[in-house]
């Protein structure tokens, strides 16, 4: 079941990586419920989270704490969401973000066409981040 992240981890498609590995990556959401919304995907083709193999579902879950950590300190956020939603893409995937309030859980009020220049800098903080963490 090929999908629009198979495409995005195999090269065919663009992506602002912030974390690359031989199981996991994370990258940028082009429809950001908050600057520096990260989406944390398996590279292994897996519908639903309910069907992944369990050490798969734990490293993309230790990713995505990683990849909150340095969320949180990049935006000096006092939470992270963490949302497993799976209706966007047929393609297991976390949302992380930061978080000031329930109201940014709303899938509605994604930003839908956001700056360039905005991911670029958000997946730029991010980065720095993780290397401070």
């Amino acid at each position: 079941m090929s999908s629009v992240f198979t495409k995005i981890l195999a090269g065919e498609l663009p992506a602002r990586f912030v974390w690359q590995d031989d199981d996991v990556a994370a990258f940028l959401s082009i429809a950001p419920l908050r600057p520096g919304h990260t989406l944390v995907v398996p590279r292994q083709e897996v519908d639903q989270w309910t069907a992944a193999d369990p050490a798969l579902f734990a490293r993309c879950t230790a990713v995505a704490q990683t990849i909150g950590r340095a969320v949180q300190l990049a935006w000096d956020a006092p939470r992270v969401g963490l949302v497993v939603a799976g209706f966007e893409v047929p393609h297991l995937h976390f949302h992380v973000f930061p978080t000031w309030g329930m109201e940014d859980f709303d899938f509605g009020r994604v930003d839908q066409n956001p700056d360039p220049a905005a991911l670029d800098e958000a997946a730029d903080r991010i980065r720095t981040a993780l290397k401070a963490l």
